[in-house]
């Protein structure tokens, strides 16, 4: 624990302009970023006495161990910095709102040449056009099968559209008119965007255009006693009509909107959003955040706004146009200005924020509302006590290893392999008690000539060195994950900061630097051998200051270095049974590691070390030649004529696959034998 006496700025350092400030720990690890309109005075509030402060705010500043700020000249720009520096260094004292699902969404793909509609999930693509969220897949899947009758574009793959494409004959939706087929010509590129165009359109919500011409094709052609057409306009009209039964009309004034819930206590919030695009629900998501900062709900309503709106490409007019022209809200924003002002600037026009007061609007949201108490009740019966038994088990562990704190972050290692062969290990991370999966790593473990190591704690020993070196390297170097800036900006920025505007990756292998920090507790699989392979490792480094145990399979039992007893911890600690969720998942992701692995070596081919033969150009071979054995007797000028293949290739290939020379009598040396590790 710090005293934040120790690093408390000065009154007069600090500046009265706008900006963002960050408070890191001991490691350098930003921990909380902020936002204000007056800085001296926003950081004056951390610095009180601590019986003042409220619990978590008191447990941030504490574990903190200096602050930085960034001066800025308005207070939107503070607001877009404050979002972009969370983004990137994910504080464990900032909100965070996470999605209680990954929701789907129809996507079109406008940015093709052949634009295709599918269902996405996940991180948005630029020149793409999305629409929804919806609850379920098999809700896209339903209307878009109901689109297609009247919106016939591409919904196959990209494999599937090049095989039609070559064949020269369209996919079974070709056949049944649910695809206008550009694969084999029945249409050309352009004509397909336009049937794509309108498909975005009717999914915009203008509908009522293509069901007026419609209609007005079914009567002409009864007119003209076409009646198998105007079934076939009627059959098309009445899909259209059933897709939009699928989303009610809420709104009759055809209002776009985002219409947002919030419900919560001290300790979660659920929210919850309704997109309505043309008076109609498109989409819906919802989210549960834990207050892990403390923070009133005009804030959480400022930091949902900036994860919704935050990401939105202001390059792309379709990606400007999820921002609507209304967002209703339970609670207004702090700073509401600033907010009005960054997402008028986002959409490139203005947008109304406001607490709806009567009429549909106010009844919408007070649905809203009421979704996000259910979503709320249902999270915390399905998380029943999980904030205070995460506390818990992390208290009990701490007190069953006499550590000085809790190990907020807990990394455990395990070591696969099958007989020796294809030796893997894991990292997993824990923090707070929960996986944080974007933390973990894989290890090949080499050996010390390359070929593995001899046994399980050698090859602990080469992971626990390999990881910590990392640690070491990095924290010399302490440099870490920043906002994409150039120079100049850095420059800038740089002359108005408290501290340096780090680096963004590391300069050499262009990735983040993810070991400026150590965890606070090492746990192994395995028991004291293990144990004393890793802490032999640590001793070796010169790292005194890392909690290491290891939890054996068979008893369950805490070895802890050094002692010939383990610790025993009860069969209903919630401590033990957190160190075994971080054991089985170090065990599960290691296994998995160490099968792909054995799984490529088992489909290896002799042509995989050739240089410059690809997976292409060896599947090319293998189809003009038939064998392995017809392709070892075919000549240089044979090779060289298969697509893709020159003379200098083909003779590579040859001399891969030729039998090797006969070995030399005298038998070859024995591999120098290396003494053991000291136990």
């Amino acid at each position: 624990m710090t005293d934040p006496r120790t690093y408390r700025p000065k009154p007069g350092e600090i500046p009265t302009d706008p900006g963002v400030y960050r408070f890191r720990d001991e490691h350098g690890r930003v921990i909380y970023v902020g936002k204000a309109r007056n800085l001296r005075a926003r950081l004056a509030n951390y610095f009180q006495d601590l019986s003042s402060l409220h619990p978590r705010t008191a447990t941030m500043v504490t574990t903190a161990a200096s602050v930085q700020w960034t001066v800025v000249r308005t207070e939107v720009e503070a607001l877009a910095l404050e979002y972009s520096w969370i983004k990137e260094f994910d504080p464990r004292f900032n909100v965070k709102y996470r999605d209680d699902k990954s929701y789907p969404y129809l996507a079109v793909t406008m940015g093709e040449e052949v634009p295709r509609a599918q269902v996405m999930r996940g991180a948005k693509r630029p020149g793409t056009r999305y629409f929804g969220p919806f609850g379920h897949a098999w809700a896209i899947r339903e209307t878009l099968d109901l689109l297609l009758r009247v919106f016939p574009v591409r919904t196959c793959s990209a494999g599937v559209y090049r095989r039609a494409a070559q064949t020269g004959r369209p996919c079974l939706l070709g056949y049944i008119d649910k695809c206008s087929a550009p694969c084999v010509g029945r249409i050309s590129t352009d004509e397909h965007r336009a049937l794509a165009e309108d498909l975005c359109t009717f999914m915009s919500g203008d509908a009522s255009r293509f069901i007026k011409a419609l209609t007005a094709q079914m009567n002409e052609a009864a007119a003209d006693m076409q009646y198998e057409q105007a079934a076939r306009y009627r059959d098309a009209i009445q899909a259209l009509q059933r897709a939009l039964e699928k989303n009610a009309v809420v709104l009759a004034d055809g209002t776009d909107a985002d219409i947002f819930g919030l419900v919560g206590d001290e300790l979660e919030a659920a929210v919850q959003v309704f997109h309505v695009r043309g008076g109609r629900i498109r989409g819906q998501r919802g989210w549960v955040v834990e207050r892990v900062e403390d923070v009133t709900d005009a804030g959480l309503v400022t930091h949902l706004l900036q994860q919704v709106y935050g990401d939105v490409d202001t390059s792309d007019p379709d990606a400007r146009r999820s921002v609507p022209r209304e967002v209703l809200v339970p609670e207004l924003p702090e700073d509401l200005d600033q907010v009005r002002t960054w997402l008028s600037g986002i959409r490139g026009a203005a947008v109304d924020i406001r607490v709806p007061q009567r009429g549909e609007k106010r009844e919408l949201a007070e649905t809203v509302r009421k979704n996000a108490e259910q979503a709320l009740a249902l999270h915390r019966s399905r998380r029943s006590g999980d904030l205070t038994t995460r506390s818990r088990a992390l208290q009990e562990i701490q007190e069953a290893l006499d550590l000085q704190s809790a190990p907020l972050r807990i990394e455990c290692y395990d070591i696969s392999n099958t007989q020796g062969t294809f030796q893997t290990a894991s990292m997993v991370v824990f923090e707070d008690g929960l996986a944080r999966k974007s933390e973990y790593r894989r290890f090949t473990i080499r050996g010390p000539e390359g070929k593995g190591a001899a046994d399980d704690t050698a090859a602990m020993y080469e992971v626990i060195t390999r990881r910590f070196k990392r640690y070491l390297t990095d924290r010399s170097e302490s440099s870490d994950l920043e906002l994409d800036l150039t120079d100049g900006d850095r420059q800038e920025l740089a002359e108005h900061s408290s501290g340096e505007v780090d680096a963004l990756v590391d300069e050499e292998t262009g990735r983040p630097k993810r070991f400026a920090y150590p965890p606070n507790l090492v746990v192994v699989d395995g028991g004291q051998p293990q144990v004393a392979a890793a802490a032999r490792a640590l001793a070796d480094l010169g790292i005194d200051d890392v909690a290491l145990c290891g939890l054996a399979k068979r008893l369950e039992e805490v070895w802890l270095p050094g002692d010939d007893y383990p610790v025993i911890l009860e069969r209903s600690s919630e401590g033990l049974y957190l160190l075994q969720r971080v054991r089985d998942e170090a065990h599960r992701f290691a296994l998995a590691h160490h099968r792909k692995r054995r799984g490529a070596a088992m489909t290896a081919s002799e042509l995989d070390g050739v240089p410059g033969l690809g997976p292409a150009r060896k599947a090319k071979l293998l189809k003009h030649f038939g064998s392995l054995k017809r392709l070892r007797a075919a000549s240089v000028e044979e090779i060289a004529t298969v697509p893709g293949m020159g003379e200098k290739l083909a003779r590579s290939v040859l001399e891969a696959l030729a039998p090797p020379a006969s070995a030399e009598t005298s038998p070859a040396p024995a591999a120098a034998s290396t003494p053991a590790d000291d136990a």
